[in-house]
């Protein structure tokens, strides 16, 4: 579904990513831990396609296609999701208009009709209801005033309605308490299947329990330095990541 082939990227000409290869499968959960600094954001930011960042070399291919050119829109239509670790506020539009917005705006890009509103309200009652959303939350404007915890379930929430292909969850549990990361997590494992992806960006061990990956890598200094299966995660919550830097240090 997703090959990312010996991506560099950098950021007001300071490079961030130096050669990432990464593929990932439909149905297929795949985990990015590392230090603060590493690269992580970038990479969710990259794939996503924020023009912040200036891609100096390699490709991304989804579904078999270079997307390496396409803008944030355009790959948002193809399927393509990211869950921002700070969402922004924007007063006077309400959840729900937004996501209806959002919605046809795809289903426009891909030579369809809006969706008929009963079809989209029974589609949002549902959601909300897949993460115990409260009704009166779809009418506040769209994370104003909103909790840590509220805004990650909105994301979620989007994620839901949208259905993408690939969905990169960049930090979804930071600032999250036990209850809000339970109801999150169990939103993203329900909206798994084997015809979508997704890409979990975390620090810590616990969301893992909960989101359990395929595969995890561990990204230090814009690389890709090992890559392991959910037992790596286990042992990264144990002993940090200095034993890794001590082990590229003795292979340099």
């Amino acid at each position: 579904m997703l090959q990312v082939k010996n991506l560099h990227a950098s950021v007001e000409g300071e490079e961030i990513l130096k050669g990432i290869n990464l593929e990932i499968k439909p149905g297929e959960v795949h985990a990015i831990m590392g230090p603060n600094g590493s690269g992580k954001s970038t990479l969710a930011s990259v794939i996503a396609g924020n023009e912040d960042y200036e891609v100096t070399e390699g490709d991304i291919i989804f579904e078999k296609a270079n997307i390496s050119e396409l803008s944030a829109d355009e790959r948002a239509h193809k399927g393509i999701f990211l869950s921002f670790q700070y969402p922004v506020e924007i007063p006077g539009v309400s959840v729900t208009n937004f996501i209806k917005t959002s919605i046809n705006q795809i289903r426009k890009a891909r030579g369809q009709k809006d969706m008929p509103a009963n079809e989209m309200l029974k589609k949002i009652r549902e959601k909300a209801a897949l993460l115990e959303m409260d009704r009166k939350f779809l009418s506040r404007s769209l994370n104003e005033g909103f909790s840590g915890g509220e805004k990650k379930r909105n994301e979620i929430f989007q994620m839901a309605m949208l259905e993408p292909k690939l969905a990169v969850l960049d930090e979804t549990d930071s600032g999250l308490d036990i209850d809000a990361l339970r109801v999150v997590s169990n939103g993203v494992n329900k909206l798994k299947n084997s015809e979508n992806a997704t890409l979990v960006i975390t620090h810590y061990q616990r969301l893992l329990d909960y989101i359990v990956p395929d595969v995890v890598h561990v990204l230090i200094d814009g690389r890709i330095v090992k890559t392991g299966d959910k037992d790596l995660a286990k042992v990264l919550e144990e002993k940090g990541y200095d034993w890794i830097k001590e082990e590229l240090a003795q292979q340099a």
